[in-house]
């Protein structure tokens, strides 16, 4: 007797074909949703700290970070990295040394009940790096051709930087209010690279 071969047939074998799609397109559709998800709070970083910085400069007459009252005001330390008072926020924009503008402008910032928090340390953004603000002429961290005061944010996808120019000024890494810094090597870029890395920073 001959023994009859078993296997899966047509039908069965389309069944499984559907159902890995189905679960390929879930988990496409899960990452993209993601995507989008940081991509909106990044936005959201940019405009909520311009935002308490100009309520700050309302409220006070002073930059956070460049303010000579806000010692007396909140016991807060005199930052001595900078001439206080002269509307440039000095120092490297990853400085959490309470002596450099650059850290003070987020303790004020708490201080005045503007932004959570206590302290010196520089909030986090959506890609796991930190937000934090200086000035573009100087480009003590930050090397852009931005002049003035820039909210900055690093650990940015190329892939996700370039929407976020896109959405916020020209979509040019180096020209523009919103303008990049590579993290590899500090160069600007005109298109962003998809994988890459990079400060994205944007005129206040």
């Amino acid at each position: 007797m001959k023994k009859q071969q078993s296997g899966f047939t047509l039908i069965e074998i389309a069944i499984v074909l559907v159902i890995i799609g189905l679960l390929l397109g879930g988990v496409l559709k899960g990452q993209e949703m993601m995507t989008n998800a940081k991509i909106k709070r990044g936005v959201n970083d940019y405009n909520g700290m311009s935002a308490a910085i100009f309520s700050y400069l309302d409220r006070y007459s002073a930059l956070p970070g460049d303010d000579p009252n806000a010692n007396g005001r909140w016991a807060s330390v005199a930052p001595t990295n900078g001439t206080l008072g002269d509307g440039i926020i000095a120092g490297a924009c990853t400085s959490v040394t309470n002596t450099d503008e650059t850290a003070a402008v987020i303790e004020n910032l708490r201080q005045s009940g503007l932004v959570s928090g206590t302290g010196y340390a520089k909030p986090n953004n959506a890609f796991t790096g930190v937000i934090c603000i200086e000035d573009g002429g100087i480009g003590t961290t930050v090397t852009t051709t931005i002049t003035g005061t820039m909210v900055c944010m690093n650990q940015v996808e190329g892939k996700i930087g370039e929407i976020l120019d896109l959405q916020l000024d020209d979509g040019v890494g180096d020209t523009g209010e919103v303008q990049n810094a590579n993290m590899t090597g500090g160069a600007q870029d005109a298109t962003y690279a998809q994988n890459g890395l990079y400060w994205v920073c944007r005129k206040l």
